[in-house]
């Protein structure tokens, strides 16, 4: 057992996708200064180049792979290409999402099928690539799904978001119970509103501070925020901790 007090993750191999940016490249760097060996994943790879930089500064290592989570042969060749250069993966972060924010009178089908093309489908078909490895070499291993609150509460204009992330939380419970003998952890984390460079704009608006406002503690949490959570369920530290998700929102779903 580790040091109660400390996450080290030296030595360990962590796949994230969808860090070109918010969520994702925040957590990139978290694993990376706890030790792990990081693949940073995203389709604009040109964004990558930073983040692999960034990493390097704190002798952390990179390595920078194209993905398409709507893509299964992508997937496959990401996977492939993280094992090839890095070494078996440890860690799983199903970061990559999306939303469209429309009435569910406006949603098309094109809208529908991206989001859960993205959110759900992408999702299952990472964890489920990572994990035949995992089991294959009989090493044990941690699946985390990025979620969302909007999981468990509804969001007025994110139905399709929040249909796809209630699947998340599901698909979380039930590979966990599938793979639980083969020592590998399935989790969640439910994040809140939290202020990145997607929605930055919105929450200087009047709207985005009415909304801000109307939350318990009249505050948005920070991407920071999010770093204990995640490095619990990434490390031995979390070993029984499995099937269940984190809501981190400072009360927002309340």
């Amino acid at each position: 057992m580790t040091d109660a007090h400390t996450i080290d993750l030296t030595g360990k191999t962590a796949l994230i996708s969808g860090t070109t940016s918010g969520f994702g490249r925040h957590m990139a760097l978290t694993l990376a200064k706890a030790g792990a060996r990081v693949a940073i994943t995203g389709r604009r790879t040109e964004r990558l180049a930073d983040l692999k930089a960034e990493i390097e500064a704190i002798d952390g290592r990179a390595l920078p792979i194209s993905l398409d989570v709507t893509s299964l042969d992508s997937i496959r060749t990401c996977v492939e290409t993280c094992e090839t250069e890095l070494g078996p993966i440890d860690i799983l972060v199903n970061n990559a999402g999306m939303n469209v924010d429309q009435r569910a009178t406006d949603v098309t089908e094109e809208a529908y099928d991206t989001v859960m093309d993205t959110n759900l489908k992408g999702a299952f078909f990472m964890a489920q690539e990572t994990a035949k490895r995992m089991i294959a070499m009989g090493r044990p291993g941690r699946i985390i799904n990025i979620a969302s609150i909007g999981g468990h509460t509804v969001l007025p204009g994110l139905s399709v978001y929040c249909m796809s992330k209630a699947g998340v939380l599901m698909m979380t419970r039930s590979l966990a119970r599938e793979w639980a003998r083969h020592e590998i952890n399935v989790t969640a984390l439910c994040p809140g509103f939290i202020e990145t460079e997607i929605n930055a704009h919105w929450f200087e608006t009047e709207g985005g501070q009415k909304q801000v406002m109307s939350y318990p503690r009249r505050r948005l949490g920070e991407i920071a925020d999010l770093d204990g959570a995640l490095l619990l369920l990434a490390s031995e530290q979390g070993r029984i901790i499995t099937g269940t998700s984190i809501t981190i929102d400072d009360g927002q779903s309340l």
